[in-house]
């Protein structure tokens, strides 16, 4: 365990919505023992209850504080809430009777047990700062809006830090929105610049993959299938008429092994980006959706249905999104008018194409990707993402 300062670390955290249900959003802000605002979080979640937002609130801020502290344990965190409801029951003093709130509540819990943590009540008059951005979230809600004003969050941010970013700090509007380029149809006229264009190719077959288990950090390497799709797909990108600049792969070894043949084709190294690496599935990972259907049925139904619930220890759909949108824009940032291979797994290529289409979260499970596929969407800085093909499997033929 890794000691620390006797001094907490604060979690302020609220949320709710207007209409109970109706337009829904949560803000949380993670503070150093001195006072220091590391990390803040707004966003809004459509349509849910207040004690829905307010959970959410919850787990976006020790998740906060997980990208803060890194794999340290044992932090001691004070966590402050208006929320009676949320304090009660994260302390064990109340029951979680409402079935939609316990999957909540489950992964609340288990990102809490890393730390040492105290459970405060304050009344909303001292919550005032992650009140603030609950009710942004809940405007941007209201408006149909998945994410708050980037604008109204960088002069936020400014006013916290005295117009200087602390290290560490983490803000969900910060990164610039792949999705919120501006919107068009396939009737438009193409931009005049030219494309920045991501070749998306999904790794080849695992062990994993053959018994259809699921497959997130856990690192498996390729089958002898696996490793021959991978060379026809080098193949296939090594011809006319594609000609890539750039590299990228998800730092897993099954997506490295499927570029590994590229590389070796085309001559050019294989730059790694944390960002394109599966979702973590946590206590689910190995297991087949029967068998997690069986063990857990209640945290499964939620799982499909909300974005933002995670595995038992893992990594929620809305966490993916915005780690891999990060990814993206630095891929577009930095490879401007040029073509990049990105090697990665069927979350994170799903996740691409859906904001690329503009599409909502629960179009995820609307998109079938098969093994060693590969997509393609261009990137216009004067015009929309354009997706071009999806899950084109004709080089394994």
């Amino acid at each position: 365990m890794t000691s620390h300062a006797a001094a907490p670390y604060v979690i302020e955290a609220d949320g709710g919505a207007r209409g109970n249900p109706g337009p829904a959003g949560y803000g949380a802000v993670v503070k150093d023992p001195s006072g220091a605002v590391l990390a803040e979080v707004a966003e809004s979640i459509g349509t849910a209850t207040n004690n829905v937002a307010e959970y959410r609130g919850l787990i976006a801020g020790l998740t906060a504080l997980s990208d803060v502290v890194g794999a340290a344990t044992g932090v001691p965190v004070e966590v402050r809430m208006d929320s009676r409801l949320v304090i009660e029951q994260m302390s064990g003093r109340w029951k979680v009777k409402h079935e939609n709130i316990r999957p909540l509540a489950a992964q609340a819990a288990a990102l809490a047990r890393r730390h040492r943590v105290t459970w405060r009540w304050v009344p909303r008059a001292e919550n005032a700062h992650a009140d603030r951005l609950a009710n942004e979230a809940m405007d941007a809600a209201a408006r149909g809006e998945s994410r708050v004003n980037a604008d109204s969050a960088a002069e936020r941010r400014a006013a916290a830090t005295g117009g200087a970013r602390k290290a560490g700090a983490s803000l969900a509007t910060e990164a610039p929105a792949v999705s919120g380029r501006p919107a068009g149809t396939g009737w438009m006229p193409r931009p005049a610049r030219a494309a920045t264009t991501l070749l998306l190719l999904r790794h080849g077959e695992t062990p994993l993959s053959v018994e259809k288990r699921f497959s997130g950090v856990g690192d498996p390497m390729l089958t002898a299938k696996g490793v021959a799709q991978a060379e026809a797909a080098a193949a296939r990108l090594s011809r006319e008429p594609y000609r890539i600049d750039v590299i990228v792969s998800s730092p897993l070894k099954r997506a490295l092994q499927t570029a590994e043949p590229v590389a070796a084709r085309t001559g050019l190294d294989v730059a790694v980006d944390e960002g394109l690496r599966e979702t973590d599935f946590g206590a689910w990972e190995g297991h087949t959706f029967a068998e997690i259907q069986q063990r857990w049925p209640d945290l499964l139904t939620a799982w499909l249905a909300d974005p933002g619930v995670a595995p038992p220890g893992g990594e929620s759909f809305e966490q993916t999104s915005r780690r891999v949108e990060a990814a993206v824009t630095r891929l577009i940032s930095r490879h401007q008018g040029r073509t990049v291979l990105v090697v990665s797994h069927v979350t994170p290529i799903k996740t691409i194409l859906r904001l690329a289409l503009l599409a909502p979260p629960a179009a995820l499970h609307r998109m079938h990707l098969d093994i060693a596929c590969l997509s393609a969407v261009d990137y216009y800085a004067d015009g929309p993402a354009v997706v071009r093909s999806v899950n084109d499997i004709s080089h394994l033929r």
